[in-house]
């Protein structure tokens, strides 16, 4: 019996030793991954960049490819650091929401040392000191006409005094206030009744900022009359603002995204329209872009999605609102 043992323990070392470890080179219950991808995108709080970050991920699986999504939270730095790591592990591809637009070159231009293909979503990269495969993004500067238009119908023949929550930060922002504007001047050129833009402040392009910015605004112009918002968590906490004031009759929002609780406000009457963008769309926009790259293929430089402009009747028809 003694002589048995050693050549079964050996065997026991034997299969031990060649079973297969999972690792980030594999797929849970798949053959190998294609690779990893690595994408930083602005906020995670944002439900919006969640939504691309998971539609991402869902698109990139069904290709055999890792992700890894992580959070920048604003800040340019961190994001830097980000790509660092997305470089030290060998990422096949990196996409980015960047954190802020006109820094955010020379982060890109480590990945392009590297040999890693640089792709950004919904916030663009203009530099040119650094290359970028593709960027997917919405018409962020038509959805900021659509929202002008929103706020003129919103406010009729009477016209008035608006105020602007911006995030300016944000390329995507900035295009969507640059439409905006476009459009009032427009309006205001032939139109006898006025849109006047008295104040445009920093939301930060969150609630609590945003519910801040909406308080300065309303002591600052009694008459005020409208409120744009560069995009929904900004638009929901100048709604709060409006109702603290006592003013949630007196204001119309017009707000941008249609994330579900942007939309679910539109059909409350607490926001009057958002030009809504698809982030799912974008993920899998991103994805595609990837797959076609690593074989070989042409892709756009720059691939904009369209907006739509969503209201109250649209929400009263959306199924998914309660």
């Amino acid at each position: 019996m003694k002589h048995l043992v050693l050549p079964l323990l050996a065997l026991c070392v034997l299969f031990t030793s060649c079973e297969k470890k999972p690792d980030a080179a594999t797929t849970a219950g798949g053959p190998a991954s294609r690779g990893l991808i690595g994408v930083s995108l602005l906020t995670l709080d944002n439900p919006f960049f969640k939504v691309i970050g998971d539609n991402i991920t869902a698109e990139a699986k069904k290709h055999g490819y890792e992700t890894l999504v992580v959070s920048g939270e604003k800040d340019v730095a961190r994001q830097g650091n980000q790509v660092k790591d997305f470089i030290v592990r060998k990422c096949v591809a990196i996409v980015l929401s960047p954190c802020d637009s006109g820094a955010i070159g020379p982060i890109i231009r480590e990945a392009n040392d590297a040999g890693i293909p640089v792709l950004t979503v919904d916030i663009p990269y203009r530099g040119k000191e650094a290359k970028v495969l593709t960027q997917v993004a919405t018409d962020n500067f038509g959805g900021g006409k659509e929202a002008a238009r929103a706020m003129i119908e919103a406010l009729g023949e009477a016209g008035g005094k608006i105020a602007i929550l911006h995030f300016k930060q944000a390329e995507s922002c900035q295009l969507r206030v640059e439409g905006f504007r476009e459009v009032i001047k427009e309006h205001n050129a032939k139109a006898a009744a006025k849109v006047e833009i008295v104040t445009e402040l920093e939301g930060g392009a969150a609630k609590d900022l945003s519910y801040k910015a909406a308080e300065d605004a309303l002591q600052a112009h009694s008459d005020l009359r409208g409120i744009f918002a560069i995009n929904d968590p900004s638009a929901l906490g100048a709604r709060a603002a409006l109702e603290k004031a006592g003013r949630a009759k007196d204001v119309l929002i017009v707000g941008f995204d249609g994330q579900p609780e942007g939309k679910q406000a539109i059909k409350d009457g607490k926001i009057y329209a958002d030009p809504i963008q698809f982030p799912a769309k974008m993920g899998i926009e991103i994805v595609n872009s990837i797959v076609q790259h690593s074989k070989g293929g042409d892709v756009p430089p720059e691939q904009l999605i369209p907006t739509s402009l969503y209201r109250k009747a649209d929400a009263d028809k959306d199924p998914e609102l309660k």
